[in-house]
C-alpha cells in the first residue's frame, strides 16, 4: 500500500526526519491561505503514481495568488491517468544539492538495503539503467539492524562534508526504524536535499507498506485499496491477483511464478507487459472468461497473451472460457495462447477452430505477442 507524500512526510517527521513546512489544500482558496503563511511555495499534486513532476504535477509559486492559480489548475485534473483531489503546499527550500536515499528490501538476499546516490531527483529505475555505478548499496543484517558505519559509507557516496554526518546518521537510523515499525517495503527520499544552509531535508517522500501486515496497523487499514485503478479494483472483486503496469501486452496466466516468468520473457524479447494477472490454480471456465473480458475492455493492451500450464487447471476449460469471453466482449483484440498440460489437445482444437493461435513453447508465444504489439 502506497501512502501519499504528505502522509509519508508526517510519519517521517514523527521519527525526527526534517521535512519542509506545509499543509494540504483541497481548494484554490485553501492554497492561497496556506501560501500566505509560507511565502514562496511549491504546489504538489498528491497522487499515488510516479513521474508526476514530469507530468506537470509540481509547480513553484512565487506569490499566494500564483499558488491559488496553480492549485485551481491541478485540483480536478489528471496526472498520469489519476485524478488530483488535493495538493500539498510547502515552503520553497533553497537547495544546494539534490540527493537520492532509500531503504528497500532486496528479494534476492532477503535483506534491507540502503540505496544512495548523489544524483537525486531522478527516478531510481532510470538511474539504475543509465548510471548503475552511481548507486551505492549498503546491506543491513536484520539480526543486527542499522549500524553507524553505514552513514559514513553513504556520506562518501553522496560527497557530503563530514560535519553533516550526525544529521545523516539520524535520518538513516530513523528510516530503518520506520521500515521495522511499519513493515515497509520502501522508505524513499528523492530528492533528499542538502540545503544552502548546509542542512539535510526530505523534499519528497515515498512510503510503501506491505499489504500483508495491515492487520498490525489499524490506523492504515481504512486507506487500503484507495490507490487501486478501476481495473485493479474490478480484478480484486473477481478474485484475481492483478497489478497494473505501463506496457501494451495484456498478460493472463495461472500461478504467480509462471505469470512473472511470462512478463520477464516479454521484456527479454523487447516487449512490455500491460499488467500482471494471475487467475490461480484450477481456474474455472467462468473465471477465465471474466479475466479475458477484463483485459479486452482495457484500453492499453494491443494484444493479449494467455499462458497456461494445465496441472489442476484444465486446458479445455481455459479454451472454452476464452471463446465465451470473445462472444460476450464488446471489443476485440488479437489473442495469443500458449497452453500445455491437462487436456491440452482438446483445448488447442477448440481455440484453433475459432482462429486463435496456440503454441506449446512459451518463447514462441511471447515472440508472436511482441510482434503483434509492434504492428499496433
Amino acid at each position: 500500500m502506497r501512502l501519499y507524500e504528505y502522509e509519508a512526510k508526517e510519519i517521517a517527521s514523527r521519527y525526527g526526519i526534517p521535512v519542509p513546512r506545509g499543509k494540504i489544500a483541497r481548494s484554490p482558496d485553501e492554497a492561497f491561505a496556506i501560501a500566505s503563511e509560507l511565502g514562496s511555495s511549491v504546489v504538489k499534486a498528491q497522487v499515488l503514481v510516479g513521474g508526476r513532476g514530469l507530468a506537470g504535477g509540481v509547480k513553484i509559486a512565487s506569490t499566494p495568488g500564483e499558488a491559488r492559480e496553480i492549485a485551481s489548475k491541478l485540483i480536478g485534473s489528471n496526472i498520469r491517468g489519476v485524478k488530483v483531489d488535493f495538493v500539498l503546499i510547502e515552503e520553497k527550500i533553497c537547495v544546494s544539492k539534490e540527493l537520492y536515499l532509500s531503504l528497500t528490501v532486496d528479494r534476492a538476499t532477503r535483506k534491507p538495503v540502503f540505496l544512495a546516490s548523489e544524483m537525486g531527483g531522478v527516478e531510481i529505475e532510470e538511474l539504475a539503467r543509465k548510471y548503475p555505478s552511481r548507486i551505492q548499496r549498503i546491506y543491513v543484517d536484520p539480526e543486527v539492524g542499522y549500524s553507524e558505519y553505514m552513514s559514513r559509507v553513504v556520506l562518501s557516496a553522496l560527497k557530503l562534508p563530514w560535519g553533516i554526518i550526525g544529521e545523516l546518521s539520524s535520518i538513516m537510523r530513523a528510516m530503518y526504524k520506520i521500515m521495522v515499525d511499519y513493515d515497509a517495503e520502501l522508505v524513499e527520499f528523492n530528492p533528499l536535499a542538502y540545503t544552502c544552509e548546509g542542512k539535510l531535508i526530505a523534499l519528497d517522500a515515498k512510503l510503501i507498506i506491505d499489504d500483508n501486515s495491515l492487520h498490525r496497523h489499524p490506523d492504515l487499514q481504512e486507506r487500503y485499496g484507495r490507490e487501486l485503478s478501476g481495473f485493479e479494483r474490478k480484478a480484486r472483486e473477481l478474485g484475481f491477483s492483478y497489478v497494473e503496469l505501463d506496457g501494451d501486452i495484456g498478460v493472463i496466466s495461472n500461478g504467480a511464478g509462471l505469470t512473472m516468468a511470462t512478463m520477464d520473457s516479454i521484456f527479454f524479447y523487447g516487449g512490455s507487459p500491460a499488467n500482471f494477472l494471475d487467475i490461480g490454480g484450477g481456474a474455472s471456465r467462468d473465471k477465465v472468461k471474466e479475466a479475458v473480458k477484463l483485459m479486452l475492455s482495457h484500453p492499453r493492451p494491443r494484444v493479449l497473451l494467455v499462458n497456461i500450464f494445465g496441472g489442476i487447471t484444465r486446458c479445455d476449460e481455459v479454451a472454452l472460457g476464452i471463446v465465451e469471453a470473445l462472444k460476450e466482449a464488446s471489443s476485440r483484440k488479437p489473442i495469443v495462447v500458449r497452453m500445455l498440460g491437462t487436456n491440452e489437445e482438446e483445448g488447442r482444437k477448440i481455440l484453433m477452430e475459432h482462429g486463435i493461435d496456440v503454441y506449446i513453447e512459451m518463447d514462441k508465444a511471447v515472440q508472436a505477442a511482441v510482434d503483434l504489439s509492434r504492428r499496433g
